[in-house]
């Protein structure tokens, strides 16, 4: 995985963790990663950060927490093991790790933070616009 190239997804060894953390509440604290769209809580984020993207430094920084997820997302869907969900495969989180996902996220994530995927060639898809 050194080739250098841009990808959506972070090797597992870089990544931390195996699988991500289940929101611990389902009310109006959720948010979604504005990059790969993982859900948790607002604590959980400025706790832990985001297992997919740990070079947002969400835990470390907690203002990367409001600039990096969203509480506007559409809809939620678990995944067990995402390499061999078709669901997860068609959604583009299929690379990613076990979690909480939502399906859609209308936001951008902000140019700074997209300069940041960039630098650590980590490829970033921006939602479609409908």
């Amino acid at each position: 995985m050194g080739s250098g190239k841009r990808s959506d997804y972070l090797p597992e060894d870089e990544r931390g963790a195996s699988f991500a953390q289940i929101p611990t509440s389902f009310g109006h604290e959720l948010r979604a990663c504005l990059r790969c769209r993982l859900v948790k809580t607002y604590d959980q984020f400025r706790e832990s950060g985001c297992e997919n993207c740990p070079f947002l430094d969400m835990e470390k920084e907690h203002d990367n927490v409001v600039n990096c997820t969203t509480p506007n997302f559409n809809g939620i869907i678990s995944v067990m093991d995402p390499a061999r969900s078709w669901a997860a495969r068609w959604l583009r989180i299929g690379k990613f790790i076990p979690g909480c996902y939502t399906l859609a996220v209308s936001e951008e994530l902000p140019e700074e933070y997209q300069n940041i995927c960039a630098d650590n060639n980590v490829l970033y898809v921006p939602p479609k616009r409908t």
